[in-house]
């Protein structure tokens, strides 16, 4: 149970991004069962190879409901996490700020209560819960353990006596730091009343008693300064007002007597009541206070004075009691509602001390008898031991009574006075808009009065922002100090301030020094660099006197013994306690861990013979680690099996060096030697937690998560160096290897772990920032749907470059994306198999050599892959954004500059994929002031490629915006075109649709077309109706008669349109307005859809960019079906949304004729034809028709038979035959 309740966090603004993670924020109840969606029946079929480009870490096709890309939290809130399915996590509660320690409550009976959390928070779940709650796992019921006000940081669950032991920095009951919760009966005290330090960690020993380790030099809780009620409260600021005042000149105002330290009488400085009547005199102040001691100053004007009063507390409305000195007898009497004053004129004061030091924020004193004619006085004054500095300069002590070392506040910047609403005090807020802060403006310098030197605890308070309604827009402090003349200041601290209610943080524990004209301690506030438009707040900071030790001391250690109801305070007794003593002052533990009987003590400290990390056997001995310890601190710590890791801000061993122990090592308990992780991380380790992850598909593992200030895993062996975003790594013992470095498809994670617990008949529970799920891969993956949709990756590991480069910036035209991979394509001839990336990315080629932006993958007909890159001569910073093809020859276009064979390139550069190499010659370079190409374009069954983007000319040659490059020149492409072009997409073999921010001589348009026969420019029909410049076009048939096109509008928001029946349609204003669409594209379905006038039932159009659904959140690609979007792929890069450039296919995506329209040719043809058959079924129905009616009429056929010519000419004399030819015929007369 005591392995987790040392582990601890120095969580900073930054946590850990190593790629996707799709948080999910569900309630447990929710976690088993997730609800999947339906599958998008995608065919990829007569695609061949589809794949993805983007900018991203992770992705993952979007399959069940609950899923999202929401990012990890960066305002310093944590939750209570559950693996469940997929390797996702379940949200059990969060919290608005860190969860340090956990630990299963079970009482002895075997009734298991909850599970115990503890940490700096002040709710969970929105309930008010000061530092520590209990949860059930299985409900989510939160119950608050009130009574505590501060930091837990180490819990201990005892089945065996029901009990909790709580160690932190904290108040409550009558101890402080150390406190224990027993069964039903709740808070108990330990007979020792805590510590005068902050406990760390708790553990138990093997014969049941409970070790304590943290920064303590004594037992028992906080003392009161040698030299009491010297802060003195402020009553010049407190709204004064009083009741029947005397209406004398000089004498009514009841503020006469504030800021007063002499008894003198007279006008202006006494103020008096009515004669003979009872009255009273109140303060209010903005401010909250435990006052210690009262001191009244009577007067004697005119032989007045206050004869008895009382003191009443506000809001409590209490009469408080006190104990003075009676002026006569001079012995200490106490009184309550009618409290003396003396007459006596040489009594120039009377003191009060309270009885019980209560918090108010308002008193009133109430005279109820007086001397002479009547009452009043000549000057208040209100002292308590607690020290504060407070932001507001008028709630510190009053110049006019310490006029040079009193309390005091420096205020820089627009700081505004903010209410204290249920706060205890009023407090400051700056609102900061500019995204580069200043760290130095705005501050506020705290400079309290230190009247004793002495080990001080240093507390800053920060309201809540609830009462303000400014949880949203807290943001980070940041806090130095300097405490003592001779010490370095201390390390700057951050603060989140996104907590709901009041909170306390320690900032320091250690020595102060008293207060002098050459010495002050000061404590200064500044916002984090680097938040953007955030606000802030400053309240007040508080300085507490810790405990001299009296007798023997202790070191860091202690040792209870729960079964005696007193403590000997003869700590030599103690084998722990004499360890502690042992080492040098001032020791600090924060890990005790027991392993197989012996204590294993971690921490910052030294001894002769070790440091920062001994054991103790079971005999008493405090025994050396091999090689003397670790040269720098620890401050976490887990057991798993014999090992014991350990993190800190180490180096190496003590004595003999052990290479690889950078802020992380691991102790062998068994075999007794020092292990290394790799060779380390380059920054301090804060937390080492367990997590089971599949390493192997189906075979869960416990790996170690490492968590801290870090960004990168030193290189070890053949692993190169590899980021780690702000802070968390994953070791996999039995790989014995970081999960990075290993050649296994695994999930991806965001956020960091602070603690875990197990729980009896659950999974583990998981505390901090992770969130989980999708495959980790770096802006290319691969997509198929050969059994079901599923992404995986290219088989290249891509690291995005920054795209801080003044020519990137300067360049990144359309919303095209400029970090990561933006553009790809497959070229599959000639016995060559390549997949070509392009971008603003590293790699690393199958020699080890680094590739930038531009990565080909050549697979062999046995699918051996082997990643090369082109050859020097292109600038790194340089960004490829289009690529096209013409034979073997690559066309890479962007923001590309260099200098290849001699000459120099600017936007475009070819590359020989047959030859491996740079295309010889290479295209004169491109002119004008910021030259990027977005798009190139091979003309159907043409040797010209067009080459658009952003330029003047190509070489000597006027092109501005698009030129064609055939046989090794440049030409230029009509005359009129102009702007900037984002997208090429030919409508058929001779017309090119051209989208963008363009003019066409000079009138301005989003579309243009060009007829490239006739070489002319024409401003697209209809293109009016385009709201904003096209940045991206997709074909939406096979001839381009109709088409999609998206781009941005006029007021910022993403459009989506479609072109048909010379028409535009939009689909309205359905998107959210950080929507940035990147790409477009028609896919095939394997089952219809129902049909409408946008898209065809058996297609669905693919939207890829950063997008965002009004219902959903992020998305990275959407699919839309005419009528709905639904979510598709979801990605994060670091800690936020990822996004998707575009999809490219091995095969060119076609149509089928549904909801589209064939070509003009095809339709003549098709027409001619029917003609033709139409004429052929009349003269074959005629003919039949013709062969029935004659039929019907008797007709037979003619006789068939030829006979022999001779026997036929002897039958039939010829006269007989010619005789009768001209019967019956009028005959010419015959001679």
């Amino acid at each position: 149970m005591a392995r987790f309740s040392g582990l601890r966090t120095g969580l900073s603004q930054s946590m850990i991004r190593l790629g996707l993670i799709l948080l999910h924020v569900l309630p447990l109840s929710q976690a088993e069962t997730l609800t999947t969606v339906p599958s998008p029946n995608l065919d990829l079929s007569k695609l061949g190879r589809v794949a993805l480009t983007g900018d991203f870490d992770a992705i993952s096709l979007y399959t069940y409901q609950q899923q999202n890309e929401n990012s990890a939290p960066t305002n310093g809130s944590q939750s209570v996490l559950s693996p469940v399915s997929d390797g996702a996590f379940a949200t059990l509660v969060s919290a608005d700020a860190s969860i340090v320690t956990m630990c299963p409550f079970v009482l002895k009976d075997g009734t298991f209560a909850g599970v115990i959390i503890g940490g700096n928070f002040t709710s969970l779940a929105g309930i008010e819960a000061q530092g520590i709650a209990m949860v059930d796992p299985s409900t989510g019921k939160i119950t608050p353990l009130t009574g505590l006000s501060g930091d837990v940081t180490a819990l201990l669950c005892d089945q065996s006596s029901s009990t909790v032991y709580v160690g932190g920095n904290f108040k409550g009951g009558n101890s402080t730091n150390a406190i224990a919760w027993v069964g039903d009966a709740g808070w108990t005290n330990l007979p020792f009343a805590g510590f005068n330090g902050p406990v760390s960690t708790i553990a138990q020993a093997p014969d049941g008693n409970i070790l304590f380790g943290g920064s303590f030099t004594a037992l028992g809780n906080t003392t009161t300064p040698t030299v009491q009620d010297q802060q003195i409260i402020n009553l010049s600021t407190a709204n004064i007002s009083s009741g029947a005042s005397t209406a004398t000149n000089g004498f009514s105002d009841p503020e006469n007597i504030v800021c007063k330290s002499n008894g003198q009488d007279g006008t202006g400085n006494t103020w008096l009541l009515e004669d003979d009547i009872p009255g009273f005199w109140r303060a209010d102040m903005n401010f909250g206070y435990k006052p210690t001691k009262l001191r009244l100053y009577n007067t004697h004007q005119d032989g007045r004075g206050t004869k008895t009063f009382r003191f009443t507390a506000f809001p409590i409305n209490g009469i408080m009691n006190f104990t003075f000195t009676d002026p006569i007898t001079n012995q200490e009497v106490a009184c309550d509602s009618q409290c003396p004053l003396s007459s006596n004129s040489s009594l120039e004061y009377q003191d009060f001390k309270f009885v019980n030091v209560i918090g108010m924020n308002s008193f009133k004193i109430d005279i109820s008898a007086w001397y002479g004619n009547g009452g009043g006085l000549d000057g208040i004054e209100l002292f308590q031991d607690d020290i504060y500095a407070y932001a507001i300069p008028g709630l510190n002590e009053p110049s006019c009574s310490v006029p040079q070392l009193g309390s005091n506040s420096t205020v820089t910047g627009p700081w505004s006075v903010t209410p204290s609403g249920i706060s205890n005090s009023e407090y400051l807020t700056v609102n900061l808009s500019d995204p580069s802060i200043n760290s130095a403006v705005p501050s506020v310098v705290f400079e309290p009065d230190i009247k004793q030197a002495g080990n001080y605890t240093v507390i800053l308070f920060t309201p809540g922002c609830q009462h303000d309604n400014s949880c949203n827009s807290r943001g980070i402090a940041n806090i130095t100090g300097k405490f003592t003349s001779t010490s370095p200041a201390m390390d700057p601290k951050f603060i989140f301030q996104t907590n709901y209610f009041d909170k306390y943080d320690q900032i320091y524990y250690g020595p102060v020094d008293q207060s002098s004209d050459n010495f002050r301690a000061v404590v200064t506030l500044t916002p984090q660099s680097g938040q953007g438009s955030i606000s802030l707040v400053a309240q007040s900071i508080q300085f507490i006197l810790q405990a001299n030790s009296t007798g023997e001391s202790l070191n860091g250690l202690f040792e209870f013994n729960p079964g005696q109801a007193t403590v000997n305070l003869d700590f030599s007794r103690s084998n722990i306690n004499a360890a502690g003593t042992s080492l040098k002052t001032g020791a600090s533990i924060t890990s005790l861990s027991v392993i197989t009987g012996v204590t294993y003590v971690a921490g910052n400290f030294s001894a002769n013979r070790f440091q920062n990390i001994f054991s103790i056997t079971p005999g008493g001995n405090s025994t050396s680690l091999p090689n003397g310890g670790l040269d720098s601190a620890v401050t976490t710590s887990f057991v798993y099996g014999n090992l014991l890791y350990l993190g800190g801000n180490f180096s190496n061993t003590t004595q003999i060096g052990v290479p690889g122990l950078s802020n992380v090592a691991a102790f062998d308990t068994a075999k007794q030697t020092w292990q290394s992780l790799g060779q380390g991380v380059n920054g301090q380790v804060n937390a080492i937690v367990p997590l089971s992850i599949n390493v192997t598909e189906g075979k869960p593992e416990t790996c170690i998560t490492v968590n801290g200030d870090f960004d990168q895993v030193l290189a070890s062996g053949s692993n190169p160096a590899f980021t780690a975003t702000d802070g968390m790594a994953i070791w996999v013992p039995s790989q014995n290897n970081w999960l990075q470095n290993l050649n296994v498809q695994s999930m991806a994670f965001i956020g960091q772990l602070t603690t875990a617990t197990n729980v009896t008949g659950t999974s583990p529970l998981l505390a901090g920032t992770l969130v989980s799920q999708g495959m980790s891969a770096n802006d290319a993956v691969e997509l198929s749907s050969s059994q079901s949709l599923n992404l995986s990756p290219l088989g290249i590991h891509i690291q995005p470059q920054s795209s801080g480069s003044a020519k990137i910036r300067k360049r990144a035209t359309s919303g095209q994306n400029v970090t990561g991979a933006v553009t790809g394509l497959f070229y599959k001839n000639n016995g060559l198999n390549i997949t070509a990336i392009g971008g603003h990315f590293t790699a690393a080629a199958s020699n080890g050599s680094m590739i930038s932006n531009l990565a080909f993958i050549n697979t062999t007909s046995s699918g051996t892959q082997t990643i090369t890159g082109i050859t020097s001569g292109v600038d790194t910073d340089s960004a490829f954004l289009a690529l096209a093809t013409q034979g073997s020859i690559l066309y890479a276009g962007g923001t590309v500059t260099g200098n290849v064979d001699g000459g120099a390139v600017d936007g475009l550069v070819l590359w020989d994929l047959a030859q491996g190499n740079f295309a010889s010659p290479q295209p004169q370079a491109l002119t004008g002031s910021n030259v990027v190409i977005n798009a190139i374009a091979s003309r159907p069954n043409n040797p010209q490629v067009y080459v658009a983007g952003t330029f003047d000319g190509a070489g000597s040659l006027s092109c501005p915006s698009i030129c064609t490059f055939q046989n090794g020149q440049w030409s230029r492409p009509g005359i009129g075109i102009g702007g900037s072009v984002s997208s090429l997409t030919w409508q058929g073999a001779n017309t090119l649709l051209v989208g963008g921010n363009l003019t066409v001589n000079n009138t301005a348009t989003s579309l243009a077309s060009y007829d490239a026969n006739k070489q002319v420019w024409t401003v697209f029909n209809g293109a009016s109706a385009i709201p904003g410049p096209v940045t991206a076009l997709s074909p939406a048939d096979n001839d381009v008669n109709t088409f999609w096109i998206s781009g941005t509008s006029s007021n910022g928001s993403a459009y989506l349109m479609k072109y048909g029946d010379s028409t535009f349609q939009s689909i309205g204003d359905v998107l959210g307005k950080q929507t940035n669409i990147r790409g477009l594209s028609m896919l095939s379905v394997s089952q219809k859809h129902s049909g409408n006038n946008l898209v065809d039932p058996s297609m669905v159009l693919l939207v890829t960019g950063q997008l965002t659904l009004p219902d959903f959140g992020n998305a990275s690609a959407v699919l839309f079906n005419g009528t709905t979007f639904t979510p598709f792929i979801l990605s994060n890069s670091g800690n936020g949304p990822g996004s998707l450039s575009q999809i490219f296919t091995e095969q060119q995506i076609t149509f089928g004729s549904s909801g589209g329209h064939l070509a003009l040719g095809f339709v003549v043809l098709i027409s001619l034809a029917c003609a033709l058959l139409c004429m052929f079924l009349l003269i074959v129905a005629g003919l039949y028709i013709e062969r029935r009616r004659r039929r019907k009429e008797g007709y037979r056929p003619a006789p068939t038979n030829y006979f022999e010519k001779t026997s036929n000419m002897g039958r039939i004399p010829p006269e007989h035959l010619f005789g009768h030819l001209a019967a019956g015929r009028n005959s010419t007369p015959q001679l």
